[in-house]
Formats: structure tokens, sequence, C-alpha cells
């Protein structure tokens, strides 16, 4: 029985050593479209805007897609505020405060931010939230908030 319990123990400690690997590897990421990219039409960087104002995406080469679209080569946005660096590509693009999904496929959104300078940066994600491989991202724009 003692033998028992050490060959499960073991092969316990070693399958959950095994899926601590995997994960370590991370989700599998899918390629874009060739050409694909996201930008963010308006506002233009370096444009002074008020408190509250809207954002519009822009995406050429990747089919706008909600989140729960399974067609490969589709994708939706992701919209980075005032973020030193991307999500880990790793996982799955986070859905915070400065990190926002709009994984029903909105072009646009309104924001409202404090006074000063923000950045802001699109980035596509696939039906699981994952960037793609390579990323499509946009150049990042500073905004000043009156």
């Amino acid at each position: 029985m003692k033998a028992l319990m050490s060959r499960t123990a073991l092969a316990s400690l070693l399958l959950g050593a095994s899926m601590l690997a995997g994960a370590a590897d991370g989700i599998p990421r899918s390629a874009p479209p060739e050409g694909a990219k996201v930008f963010i039409v308006s506002p233009k960087d370096g444009a002074t805007v008020d408190k509250t104002f809207t954002v519009k995406f822009g995406m050429e080469g990747l089919k706008l897609a909600p989140a729960t679209e399974q067609a490969a080569g589709t994708g939706h946005h992701h919209l980075l505020i005032d973020q030193k660096e991307l999500p880990d590509a790793k996982l799955p693009i986070p859905a915070t405060d400065t990190v926002i999904h709009y994984g029903k496929a909105q072009t646009e959104t309104e924001l409202t931010l404090t006074p000063g300078k923000h950045t802001l940066q699109l980035v596509a994600g696939d039906k699981l939230h994952m960037q793609f491989n390579p990323t499509v991202v946009s150049k990042v724009i500073t905004v000043n908030v009156k």
C-alpha cells in the first residue's frame, strides 16, 4: 500500500510539474493575415482634447469581428491607456482600467481622462484575447487633456 501511495504521489508531482511547464509556454498565438494593422483614426497624435472625448479605431488587413467569432483572420481592438509596455504576449490581454477590451467589435469609444498628457495605443486580439504572432499594434499617440 505504501508503494502505491508513493507511486501515486510521484505521478501527481510529475503531472503537476508537466502542467506548469506547459503553462510557462503560454497559450498558442495565431498568425495575423499579411499586412494586418491597427491604428487610431482620431484624435491625432499631439491633439488637445476635452476631459471626455471620442477615440476612433482603425483596422486593415484583419477582419473586425466580435471575440466570439471563431474564423481565422478575425480580431478585435484593445485600447491601452498610459501603458509603458505591451501586456505579456504569452497570456490573454488583461482587462483593467487602463487596458480596455472591445470584444463586441466596437470601432470607437468615449473616454474620460484626468487633465494632462496621456498615451493611447491599440493592440489587436484574437478570439481568445491573445495578441497575434507577430503582435498587431498601433503606434503610441499622446493626447493633452484640458
